[in-house]
C-alpha cells in the first residue's frame, strides 16, 4: 500500500510539474496557429505577424501548405510592435509581416531582416465604427467630441499600427488631444473589434478588412478616416532564420497572384 501511494505521488509531482511549464512560456496578446502536421523531415517556419492580418493570413497558410509539401507554417499573431520587440529579444522567427513600415523599418535599422527580401503586399483603410444598436448620432470623427459620447476603443499608439494611424488621423483633424480622455486603448486591432462588437466602447478606429471580419449585426462603418501616411503592410525574412529558402517561398506566394486573391478577399488592396 505504500508503495502505490509513493507511485501516486510521484504521478502528481510530474503532472503538475508539466502544467507549470506549460503556462512559463506563454506569451500575452499573442494568438499562434500551430503548424500543420506534416510528413517527417518537413521544414517549419515561423510566421510573425500583424494581428490585422489573422484571417488571411491563415488562408494563405492552408494554401501554401497545399502546394508546398515539404514546408509547413507556424503562425504568431499579435501588435506589430509587439511582435517587432520579440524579434529584437531573439525570437526564432523566419518571417515577420507588419502592419506599418515603422516597426520593419526599425528591424531593419538594427540588421534584423534581409533588406532585398522585404516588399509591400498589401494596402489597407482606417474606419471608423460603432456598435450595431448605437443610438448616438455619429457622422464622422468631429461627433466623437460629443459630450454623449464617453468611450473611444483605439490601439495603443506606441506598439499598435492602427493607433498610431488614429493618433495621426486625429491629430491631423485638430482632435487627439480633446479625445485622449475618452480613449480605451487596445493592445491590437482585434481588441479593438472586440470592444465595439460588445458595446464596451461608443466608437473605435480599425481596418477595413478587420471591420468585414466582425459579427454580423454587431458593427457598423460610420466613415473611412483619412490618413496622410498610407497603410502599407511590408514582409521580410528574418536575418537570423535557419530557413531562409522556405521564407523567401512563403513571402513569393503572399507577393503572387494566389496570395494577392486571398488578400483581396479579406478586404485588403492588392499591391500587384
Amino acid at each position: 500500500m505504500r508503495k502505490e501511494l509513493i507511485i501516486l505521488l510521484v504521478l502528481l509531482s510530474a503532472s503538475l510539474a508539466i502544467g507549470c511549464a506549460g503556462q512559463k512560456g506563454e506569451a500575452p496578446n499573442t494568438t499562434v496557429t500551430p503548424a500543420t502536421p506534416g510528413a517527417a523531415g518537413s521544414e517549419v517556419i515561423t510566421v510573425s505577424a500583424a494581428a490585422s492580418l489573422t484571417e488571411a493570413f491563415t488562408n494563405i497558410k492552408y494554401q501554401f501548405e497545399k502546394e508546398n509539401p515539404g514546408t509547413n507554417v507556424n503562425l504568431n499573431f499579435a501588435s506589430s510592435g509587439n511582435l517587432r520587440r520579440q524579434i529584437e529579444g531573439g525570437a526564432p522567427v523566419d518571417v515577420f509581416a507588419s502592419a506599418d513600415e515603422a516597426q520593419m523599418n526599425m528591424l531593419a535599422n538594427e540588421s534584423l531582416i534581409v533588406n532585398n527580401s522585404r516588399k509591400d503586399f498589401a494596402q489597407n483603410s482606417l474606419v471608423l465604427i460603432v456598435p450595431e444598436n448605437s443610438a448616438l448620432n455619429i457622422t464622422g470623427v468631429k461627433d466623437l467630441a460629443d459630450p454623449e459620447v464617453k468611450r473611444l476603443g483605439v490601439g495603443n499608439p506606441d506598439t499598435v499600427p492602427v493607433g498610431n494611424y488614429t493618433r495621426t488621423a486625429l491629430t491631423e483633424a485638430g482632435l487627439w488631444s480633446q479625445l485622449e480622455n475618452k480613449m480605451v486603448f487596445a493592445e491590437d486591432v482585434k481588441q479593438v473589434l472586440t470592444y465595439v462588437e460588445r458595446g464596451e466602447v461608443d466608437a473605435g478606429f480599425v481596418y477595413t478588412s478587420d471591420a468585414k471580419t466582425a459579427e454580423p449585426g454587431t458593427v457598423r462603418i460610420i466613415t473611412t478616416v483619412p490618413v496622410s501616411i498610407p497603410v502599407k503592410y511590408p514582409i521580410a525574412v528574418i536575418s537570423s532564420s535557419e530557413h531562409k529558402e522556405e521564407s523567401q517561398k512563403f513571402i513569393d506566394f503572399v507577393t503572387g497572384k494566389e496570395g494577392q486573391d486571398i488578400l483581396k478577399k479579406y478586404g485588403f488592396v492588392s499591391q500587384s
